[in-house]
């Protein structure tokens, strides 16, 4: 298997609203259908679908409470990260922690989306962020 991820799909209760949030942000629809919504996101793709729909074809047992993931977005700089939150905030979102300085040398916070996928904003100085927005573990 080769080591990348493709597709991340968050289940939603709501697809226009949760379509709505994400617009909010600045994310383009990258589809026409009517019961999926995919945004490119570089090199991956973000898939929202209804949350029961999602549960039955993963063949998972949907028991409504936080499914054991945590999305992430690295950015270029602390200031980065607060202005992220803010936009998330004002898109709808609940922040669960604000930026601030962590433990291993960055800064991040997290911001919570509508159907409660948490989602962390950080800065990891130790990383790179290229031109066209790949994330990177060291400097190409």
């Amino acid at each position: 298997m080769e080591q990348r991820v493709s597709l991340v799909t968050l289940g939603v209760r709501d697809l226009e609203w949760s379509e709505r949030f994400y617009a909010d942000l600045g994310w383009q629809r990258g589809n026409d259908a009517d019961d999926v919504v995919f945004f490119q996101c570089g090199g991956l793709v973000v898939a929202l679908w209804d949350r029961d729909a999602l549960a039955s074809d993963s063949e998972v047992e949907d028991s409504g409470g936080w499914g054991g993931v945590t999305l992430a977005l690295n950015v270029r700089s602390p200031e980065e990260v607060d202005e992220v939150l803010g936009q998330a905030v004002a898109a709808g979102a609940v922040i669960g922690r604000p930026g601030e300085e962590t433990f291993w040398g960055g800064y991040s916070g997290i911001f919570i989306d509508p159907d409660g996928h948490p989602w962390e904003v950080a800065h990891n100085p130790f990383w790179s962020i290229t031109d066209d927005g790949r994330t990177l573990l060291r400097d190409e």
